[in-house]
């Protein structure tokens, strides 16, 4: 399947409202009661909020389409907001990476990241920063292709549940 890569802009707020919803609901929804998942959902991936990451110049977002248009995966990168002692001004993030379910392990993760990379990097070497739940082993495995390495650890809230989140770190080229 040939799919489209291409940067989001603010008219794509409720497009990725929907497809942040919904990649996060197929990959995490069986940890949460229903009631915790709506209430994360509705506060996390409000199309407002989208319109304000979207239209942010310290922000990029990435979707990914099919040949009509449907979203099917997303990155989003920006300055570093993780609960790090160590993280500095001008470190950048990796603040998203999914994709709908049945599209991983075929390349289009690695696209995504690409142009997130390229994004964050494009000023010159710097230091980058993930969040990624403890359980998500494959997730792991992939930074760590990347470059990054655990380097801490927070309690990440979905409702009434905390989530145990390693933080993970790509130090600037020298």
């Amino acid at each position: 399947m040939e799919l489209r890569l291409r940067r989001a802009g603010p008219g794509d707020a409720a497009t990725l409202s929907s497809l942040c919803a919904r990649t996060f609901t197929e990959t995490f929804g069986h940890l949460y009661p229903p009631e915790d998942l709506a209430a994360y959902l509705a506060e996390a991936y409000a199309v407002e909020r989208q319109a304000q990451v979207l239209a942010h110049p310290d922000y990029a977002v990435w979707l990914l389409e099919d040949a009509d248009g449907n979203a099917l995966g997303h990155a989003a990168a920006g300055p570093c907001g993780l609960p790090h002692p160590e993280v500095a001004p001008g470190d950048g993030e990796l603040k998203r990476l999914y994709l709908v379910k049945g599209l991983q392990r075929a390349g289009h993760g690695t696209r995504l990241m690409q142009a997130a990379m390229d994004w964050l990097l494009r000023d010159g070497p710097r230091t980058l920063w993930v969040g990624v739940w403890s359980e998500n082993h494959g997730a792991q495995r992939f930074y760590a292709r990347w470059g990054f390495a655990r380097v801490g650890e927070y309690l990440f809230p979905v409702g009434r549940q905390r989530d145990l989140e390693f933080i993970l770190r790509r130090p600037a080229a020298p």
